[in-house]
């Protein structure tokens, strides 16, 4: 008989948010059609989990403000962070910051906040759709940067690879990528929804699991881990929803 799963270790302390404080544009990147990076340096540097977000704040000169959250897709460490954002049409803080923000502007971020957080100490599997593969990332650089081969293994779904965030960065024998649409030259898994083969490997060994992306991709994604036996208290999910 197979030993049952340790139970899942202590959810790490999270960080307190800290003030309101300017951040400076240094650059923005362009990742998909839709998604572009933001990298802030921070002059006030609060210690963060990989997993966790910072709000982003804009006041109109009537005094008007609207805010959104943002996912961090950088490691800790350090006075810069990155913030990747998707465009969504009519949303007042994502048009903004794409069509308007360039280098050298300050932005009035808040952070970090929640609770999806990962210690980096304990092997994590991740399992991300769309842009739910943003703090994710930040767990997968985390692990790199540690140079401990196979901490951290990452699965991202993605509709084609035209939508697929971080394509320079994120291949590698710690992340696949599964296409539900259309998959380029040489691929040889079909597209596809998430399978139960996808995870198989990766969910047997008693990893934490986190799981991020549209509620019905999340709803969908612990269905297969709870399938593949991981236990309940050993998957946390972060669910996406449209954040204008």
């Amino acid at each position: 008989m197979a030993s049952p799963a340790p139970p899942a270790p202590p959810a790490p302390v999270a960080p307190p948010p800290g003030p309101w404080q300017q951040a400076t544009v240094l650059e923005v990147g362009t990742e998909t059609a839709s998604a572009k990076t933001f990298r802030l340096r921070l002059p006030d540097p609060r210690p963060y989990l990989p997993g966790q977000y910072f709000i982003v704040r804009l006041t109109a000169p009537d005094g008007y403000r609207a805010q959104r959250s943002y996912s961090v897709a950088s490691a800790p460490g350090g006075d810069v962070i990155e913030l990747t954002v998707e465009r969504l049409p009519g949303g007042e803080v994502s048009e903004f910051l794409h069509d308007v923000v360039m280098p050298g502007d300050q932005l009035e971020v808040r952070g970090p906040v929640g609770y999806f957080g990962w210690d980096g100490k304990a092997p994590a599997l991740g399992v991300a759709g769309g842009s739910g593969v943003v703090p994710l990332m930040a767990m997968l650089r985390t692990a790199r940067r540690a140079g401990t081969p196979g901490l951290m293994r990452l699965v991202v779904s993605a509709r084609t690879p035209e939508d697929l965030f971080y394509s320079g960065e994120l291949p590698g024998p710690d992340a696949t990528v599964i296409y539900t649409r259309r998959v380029p030259p040489g691929d040889r898994r079909p597209p596809g929804r998430l399978a139960p083969g996808d995870l198989a490997a990766a969910a047997g060994d008693g990893r934490l699991a986190y799981v991020c992306g549209s509620p019905a991709f999340c709803d969908a994604a612990t269905a297969l881990l709870l399938g593949l036996g991981v236990p309940t208290d050993r998957i946390k999910t972060e669910r996406f929803g449209p954040s204008g």
